[in-house]
């Protein structure tokens, strides 16, 4: 062989050689740009989760707000509700310590039977009180 084929020859495996390393450079870069595709599709399939759980936490924390509102408001039903039966249990034991009351108390047990010292006891009165309350009314 002659010198300016060996020089072809080789250019010529010098060129098939570059065509096989192109080659095995496309194949790898076809395998990244697959991977990177797959990266992008689970990057967005992570941010469009990280939205829906920014949405849900933002549902959760109005939802809490309005709860706080429902409970101070149910507290301030309940404060009234607590002063209107302080009152009412003001003016039931205003009614039961009237004399009136107490009258009427010790003569309707005196008819069904109770001692003095039972209505004293029943009306938080002493005995003396009872019995002079007693002899008034006969």
């Amino acid at each position: 062989m002659t010198s300016s084929q060996l020089i072809l020859l080789f250019i010529s495996g010098s060129e098939i050689l570059l065509l096989a390393l192109l080659f095995i450079f496309y194949v790898r870069l076809r395998k990244s740009e697959a991977l990177l595709t797959a990266m992008q599709e689970g990057q967005e399939s992570l941010v469009n989760k990280m939205h829906f759980n920014a949405e849900l936490e933002q549902e959760i924390v109005e939802s809490f707000a309005k709860r706080q509102v429902e409970l101070q408001e149910l507290e301030t039903q309940l404060e009234a509700r607590a002063a209107e039966l302080r009152k009412l249990l003001e003016q039931a034991e205003t009614i039961s310590r009237s004399p009136q009351f107490l009258r009427e108390l010790i003569f309707t047990g005196r008819k069904k039977g109770q001692t003095i010292p039972q209505l004293a006891k029943a009306t938080g009165l002493s005995i003396d009180e009872v019995e002079l309350i007693l002899m008034k009314a006969e």
